[in-house]
């Protein structure tokens, strides 16, 4: 049975926190003055007497098991959005309730799709909360990946196979606490590093802030119109494709380098996989924009691998309209906002050990047809990869598959062409943004149905969530006793 008064009491925790994080950028409003402090006091107070007094009123609670868990990470998003939209509203710059939980959701989860036809008009204090919603979502969902999912027993668990030098299930069960520390100060010593070196590469502190936060959690909201391709430097460009890669891999990885093992990245065939499909797409690509485009070969390339490594890490950043590219091109982004980032990063998408344990998997059931009685695990590398855990990745599959055709079916019965049906919702459950058609690099999301945005909402959720997080809920037997 659910014990409500505990999940109760976790959530309203978590308001708790969510107030005293809205302290930033309500001090970015004062420090600004551009007339929507009054907006962040508001949520402010809304929010931390909400919670605290769930907080107090449940308190003594007793065990949390499995079912309470899910329940609990699947709400926390959405509460957090709930109430995080409402600087946009109280400020006015967002009126519409369903544009802001939209614009906040996309925040938290790390999308960056956004129905602002104007970023450039938004005060800075909104413009650090929208950024911020980014990285405080990266963070979360580190540590829900490696610290929380095993836990609940979640089959996303398989994404840290054998061989990876990094946390797993059975090391972090009895040291949450310490992992979650060591993950955030990784991830706070690479934000701070990004953010200095882009403003030594010429954005003032703020950009330089918001632009970090937006790559750290593969997120994508600028601060500008025409996103980093504002700017016309090619050194932000390339240290932010550096920070893109480094935030699309592993994060275990980068706590076991920064502890002295240069070496880490080299042995792990889920990140060299990740680096050959970027280096390739990146040549592909970049060949076929200075043919057929006409560009220089320098700015050809500078604009290919920064949108591969954009779309692949699925942070959405833009230096270039890749809807002027050609059919080749968008087909191979395409593809890439499918894959996604590697396991235990802030990136969306499938993931790359999920498409390398498929790819596995399928091979051998071809040699399976001429050999029948062979025995042929799915190996990565020297590891064997447990049937149960391949299963649970075609589950997942299959899931995210159907949800993707689901997905463009509604998306195409409120009238959105198809190019734009697939192009959002590829965009959203895969938490990268810009997608294709109508919601292109230099379009945004203003334009979707308001049932649109709500159903592209639930995508992004699901997506960022690992899918059956969220997707046990709608189960008939999870609410049995």
């Amino acid at each position: 049975m659910l014990n409500y008064r505990a999940i109760v009491n976790i959530l309203s925790a978590m308001l708790v926190f969510l107030a005293a994080s809205l302290l930033f950028p309500a001090a970015v409003a004062w420090f600004y003055q551009d007339g929507d402090l009054n907006a962040f006091l508001y949520t402010i107070g809304l929010t931390f007497v909400t919670g605290i007094s769930g907080y107090f009123l449940t308190r003594n609670n007793g065990e949390i098991r499995a079912r309470d868990g899910f329940l609990i990470v699947s709400f926390s998003w959405i509460l957090f959005s709930l109430l995080g939209a409402l600087p946009f509203v109280f400020s006015g710059h967002i009126p519409s309730y369903t544009d802001a939980f939209f614009e906040t959701m996309s925040g938290f989860t790390t999308t960056g799709a956004s129905i602002l036809t104007n970023i450039e008009g938004l005060p800075h204090g909104l413009l650090f909360w929208r950024s911020f919603t980014h990285w405080l979502g990266g963070m979360g969902i580190i540590l829900l990946s490696l610290a929380i999912l095993p836990l609940l027993g979640v089959g996303g668990m398989q994404l840290f196979k054998a061989e990876v030098p990094g946390p797993t299930p059975d090391k972090l069960t009895p040291r949450i606490k310490h992992t979650a520390e060591l993950l955030w100060v990784v991830y706070l010593f690479i934000t701070i590093v990004e953010t200095v070196l882009l403003k030594i590469a010429g954005m003032n502190w703020f950009d330089a802030a918001c632009h970090t936060f937006g790559t750290m959690a593969t997120g994508g909201f600028s601060t500008k119109n025409a996103s980093v391709g504002q700017f016309q430097n090619p050194w932000i460009d390339y240290i932010i494709v550096i920070f893109m890669i480094i935030a699309g891999t592993n994060f275990a990885l980068h706590y076991r380098m920064l502890r002295g093992k240069l070496n880490v990245y080299k042995h792990d065939r889920e990140a060299m996989f990740f680096i050959s499909v970027i280096a390739v797409a990146s040549l592909i690509i970049g060949m076929d924009v200075w043919q057929r485009n006409g560009h220089h070969i320098a700015t050809a390339a500078q604009h290919s691998i920064f949108q591969v490594v954009s779309i692949v890490t699925t942070t959405g950043y833009g230096t270039a309209d890749y809807e002027q590219w050609s059919g080749l091109s968008q087909l191979i982004l395409l593809l890439l906002m499918f894959a996604g980032g590697c396991a235990g990063s802030t990136g969306g998408g499938i993931k790359m050990i999920r498409i390398m344990i498929l790819f596995k998997f399928g091979f051998n059931e071809l040699k399976r047809l001429l050999h029948p009685q062979a025995v042929l695990p799915v190996r990565i590398g020297n590891s064997v990869i447990p049937r149960e855990i391949v299963t649970n990745i075609s589950g997942f599959f299959l899931f995210y598959m159907a949800l993707f055709i689901l997905g463009v079916l509604i998306m195409a019965a409120l009238g959105l062409d198809l190019i734009t049906a697939i192009g959002s919702v590829t965009a959203t459950i895969s938490n990268i943004g810009p997608g294709l058609g109508g919601v292109g690099p230099t379009d945004n999301y203003a334009l979707i149905p308001t049932t649109g945005k709500w159903v592209l909402s639930f995508l992004m959720l699901v997506g960022r969530l690992e899918l059956f997080t969220v997707l046990i809920l709608f189960s008939p037997s999870f609410w049995k006793k």
